[in-house]
């Protein structure tokens, strides 16, 4: 293996000390999982200083997509297409973007075509920011339904934690739905020049499609 392109997160970031998170920001985790996170880019940032290897991380935000069911907004597209509550983890008016997966793919390609990417950071944001909220409202919206959902707050996640290893989890990732955590991509824009964001109306358009078609295949 000669290069690798790491996909990575802001967890590393821990808690966020700017308005928006550039490359740059202290990677302080306070997480297990911010931790393990930084734990592996330096991993590879190292061997790419070192000379083993060519080495860069993309880090992105919450995702989402057709058929991408490891995604928060998961419940949400499945609820408006059967018509049931969203179950959502609160609380759901913090500033938020999200990541279109399909954008990554070309994103990807350009990067590991690009000397220049190699041995560094990047960061790739949503289309625009946007609270939870009016996210959901939007994926109901496109089928023409009343939005309804059910919010976990931390509490709640700490009594499933219980019980339950991920949500276990997610109580030490609390924070991420408290604190608006949004990525500067500037010097990604200023390495490969004009980046394609899908909206994220069209976006829901086209995860809804494909959240429909199990239903339709059924009948």
């Amino acid at each position: 293996m000669k290069q690798l392109l790491l996909i990575g997160t802001i967890y590393p970031c821990g808690r966020p000390q700017t308005e928006r998170i550039r490359e740059n920001h202290p990677r302080e985790p306070h997480t297990f999982k911010g931790q393990m996170r930084k734990e592996q880019e330096d991993v590879l940032l190292e061997a790419d200083a070192a000379g083993s290897i060519r080495g860069a991380i993309l880090r992105l935000p919450d995702f989402y997509g057709p058929n991408v069911e490891l995604s928060f907004l998961h419940s949400a597209f499945q609820a408006a297409v059967t018509g049931k509550q969203a179950q959502l983890i609160g609380p759901i008016d913090t500033p938020h973007e999200f990541m279109f997966v399909p954008d990554v793919g070309a994103v990807v390609l350009a990067m590991v075509n690009e000397p220049r990417a190699f041995g560094r950071i990047w960061h790739f944001g949503g289309a625009g920011t946007i609270t939870q909220r009016e996210f959901v409202e939007r994926i109901f919206a496109a089928v023409n339904r009343k939005p309804s959902w059910i919010v976990a707050n931390k509490l709640m996640l700490q009594a499933l934690g219980l019980f339950d290893p991920f949500m276990r989890e997610l109580v030490e990732m609390h924070y991420l739905w408290t604190t608006p955590a949004i990525l500067d991509d500037t010097a990604l824009h200023q390495l490969l020049g004009t980046i394609h964001k899908t909206s994220y109306d069209r976006g829901i358009e086209l995860t809804l499609a494909a959240s429909r078609l199990p239903a339709i295949a059924t009948r």
